[in-house]
């Protein structure tokens, strides 16, 4: 019953992480197309790639959890 806790934690996280990056992604978009500022452009170009490495990240973390829970060790990673 615990290990099924486990990865549905672990799988409700990778969901948080790609919720985030999508975000991230969508506002670092909707900055470049409707604000003219330099300064919200910018903005907008350094949301969007930080979407695309947050998940990047998330999946990594994902999949060296459930690799971990897969042979029995624990979970935690730094």
């Amino acid at each position: 019953m615990a290990r099924e806790r486990t990865v549905l934690a672990n799988e409700r996280t990778l969901l948080a992480y790609t919720r985030t990056a999508l975000a991230l992604v969508v506002a670092g978009a909707s900055l470049i197309q409707f604000f003219s500022s330099q300064i919200f452009v910018t903005a907008g170009w350094i949301l969007m790639p930080g979407g695309i490495v947050l998940e990047l990240y998330g999946s990594w973390k994902h999949m060296v959890v459930r690799r971990r829970i897969a042979r029995g060790e624990p979970t935690f990673v730094d």
